[in-house]
């Protein structure tokens, strides 16, 4: 029973540092303005939502809190592969 928790526990906070990774790439892309920070900006909304629904959706068909986050951390983990990429010029 502890180490469930203290596994969630630990997903949960590597998300989050995760997501601080991911929050400071997109916040340089929006500042450095442009079409590109336009397409971000709608990304973000899209993915957000598109993220809510599958996670709903596990949680409704029987899947575990762990599974949920594994998958939000491999969404995280794309957009911070994307993001990084260099720009093309």
């Amino acid at each position: 029973m502890v180490r469930n928790w203290f596994d969630l526990t630990m997903q949960s906070a590597l998300l989050g540092f995760e997501a601080q990774r991911v929050i400071a790439l997109r916040l340089m892309k929006l500042a450095a303005g442009g079409a590109a920070a336009e397409l971000e900006a709608q990304r973000m909304v899209t993915e957000k939502v598109a993220a809510f629904m599958e996670a709903s959706s596990t949680l409704a068909t029987g899947g575990s809190h762990g599974k949920v986050l594994r998958r939000y951390r491999s969404h995280v983990r794309a957009n911070e592969r994307r993001l990084s990429r260099p720009r093309k010029k």
